[in-house]
């Protein structure tokens, strides 16, 4: 009775880390998107901004 005990207890901290690495995963891909969003409209403005101020001549 005794190792079947140990041996549920050695699968549910298996599932335990499963599913706290699942959650960190899920919030780092999250975070980065994020993070993603706001480069792309800092790129953008900074871009904007040196077109604005670059005189072309032909």
């Amino acid at each position: 009775m005794e190792k079947k005990l140990l041996k549920n207890q050695k699968g549910q901290g298996i599932m335990e880390y499963i599913i706290l690495g699942t959650l960190v995963g899920i919030f780092c891909l999250a975070t980065v998107g994020e993070f993603g969003k706001t480069l792309k409209n800092r790129v953008e403005f900074m871009k904007k901004s040196i077109v604005k101020h670059i005189k072309i001549d032909n």
